[in-house]
């Protein structure tokens, strides 16, 4: 008879073959066994509603039927060939027809890849070096981007704290920090500092929303001191709407990166910009000096290109946007009625499409603003979220489009919950 592992069995394999016991992303101590629609499962049998979904990309929800059509029909034509193929192709159309800084692509496997690539081609196309990013933002794992990504010490602007061992010190001197939604403090170090190639900026910073004005105040700050334009939107690429944070909020940006809902859960992702900026990908346009090298072996590989393409022609249907929202919108206002009726205080922070609760009553406009005034609560809330049935991380959910009303129903009761069990402290 065959043998089924238990959770704690197969936690305990994991103990022993991987460092921490995890793959680095998410808590080790849940092992996913399957996901279908809204839904995912652990090893023991546990159903849980998956506001997690992979941290962003299963937009759909898992195991949509015309994504899994698309993909069945493409893996007996070839999963990976390392050479252009036809849906690679469509879909880098299909980008551009989207996306409005975007008149070429290069794909890549990952996010973190592609925000490289990003902060490469500003500096190939400028000549110069230095990357202005904003504290508690996250661009990947490069060595620039992990600087001044989560910070456990203050320091002084625009001092780059790295966040991880194994950096050199002189990356940090390439990098300038300044504080989310300041432009006063961006203007500053754009007047202080004359080699800076670009601005990298998350257009939803985490989950902190820009304040009115402030994305067009860092683009007319980039064109008056030429410095390019960097909007990463891994994560709101095709969330916020279907051309992405540049479309919700009507500001352009010269070089964006893509990735989770552009591959349809599978890896990929892509750096893209003007003909202009992205010649540096083409030896024969720049000459070696320019030439900014670029390869992967999966970059563009068909089975993610089927899945994203399908991903996005659904997208494309009248309504789904206000699908989404709406759904956003339930989950944000039954936190909101059951911490207001326990007297609570709280922020939603966020967009409809992506959010959480902070334990504060001040205003989340930055990093070192937007923290729980006591982070117990934040624990015991989410603890209580996970013993009711509900899949978030501690400080993100994720609606998708396959969350039902039944889903929802259930989801209020959860939260009627984990608001007690912080009344019950």
């Amino acid at each position: 008879m065959l043998k089924i592992n238990t959770q704690s069995e197969w936690i305990a394999r994991a103990n022993e073959v991987l460092p921490a016991g995890g793959f680095g992303n998410f808590d080790p101590g849940i092992i996913i066994a399957r996901g279908e629609g809204s839904h995912v499962w652990d090893e023991d049998g546990n159903e849980y509603i998956d506001y997690l979904i992979g941290s962003g990309p299963m937009l759909l929800g898992h195991g949509h039927p015309e994504v899994m059509e698309a993909v069945l029909e493409q893996l007996p034509k070839g999963m990976t060939f390392f050479a252009n193929n036809a849906r690679g192709i469509e879909l880098a159309e299909a980008i551009i027809d989207a996306v409005p800084c975007c008149e070429q692509v290069r794909f890549v496997a990952s996010g973190g890849e592609a925000d490289m690539y990003a902060i490469r081609l500003a500096r190939a196309y400028t000549g110069r070096s230095k990357i202005l990013k904003f504290e508690g933002g996250y661009h990947g794992m490069s060595a620039e981007a992990q600087m001044s990504l989560a910070p456990s010490r203050q320091v002084n602007f625009p001092q780059a704290v790295p966040d991880s061992a194994g950096i050199p010190d002189s990356v940090a001197e390439q990098m300038l920090i300044a504080p989310f939604n300041d432009l006063e403090a961006v203007a500053n170090l754009l007047a202080e500092h004359d080699n800076i190639a670009a601005i990298m900026v998350e257009p939803l910073q985490r989950i902190i929303p820009p304040e009115p004005g402030y994305l067009q105040g860092l683009r007319d700050l980039c064109d008056k001191h030429s410095v390019l334009m960097i909007f990463d939107e891994i994560v709101t690429g095709f969330r916020l709407a279907y051309g992405g944070a540049q479309e919700k909020y009507g500001v352009t940006p010269d070089i964006c990166t893509l990735g989770k809902i552009t591959g349809g859960g599978f890896p990929l992702a892509a750096t893209g910009a003007s003909a202009e900026i992205m010649k540096h990908f083409d030896k024969g346009q720049v000459g070696e000096e320019g030439w900014l090298m670029q390869l992967g072996t999966l970059s563009g590989n068909p089975v993610a290109s089927v899945a994203g393409l399908k991903t996005m022609e659904i997208l494309r249907r009248d309504g789904v946007y206000d699908q989404l929202r709406g759904i956003g919108s339930q989950l944000q206002q039954m936190q909101v009625d059951e911490l207001n009726k326990a007297g609570i205080p709280h922020q939603i922070c966020g967009d409809e499409t992506l959010f959480d609760v902070y334990f504060t009553d001040r205003d989340c406009r930055d990093y070192r603003s937007a923290k729980h005034d006591d982070p117990q609560r934040n624990v015991l809330y989410n603890g209580a979220l996970r013993a009711n049935g509900i899949f978030k991380a501690p400080g993100k959910l994720y609606p998708s489009l396959a969350v039902t009303q039944a889903d929802l129903d259930q989801t209020r009761m959860a939260v009627e919950k984990a608001v007690q069990a912080i009344c019950a402290e």
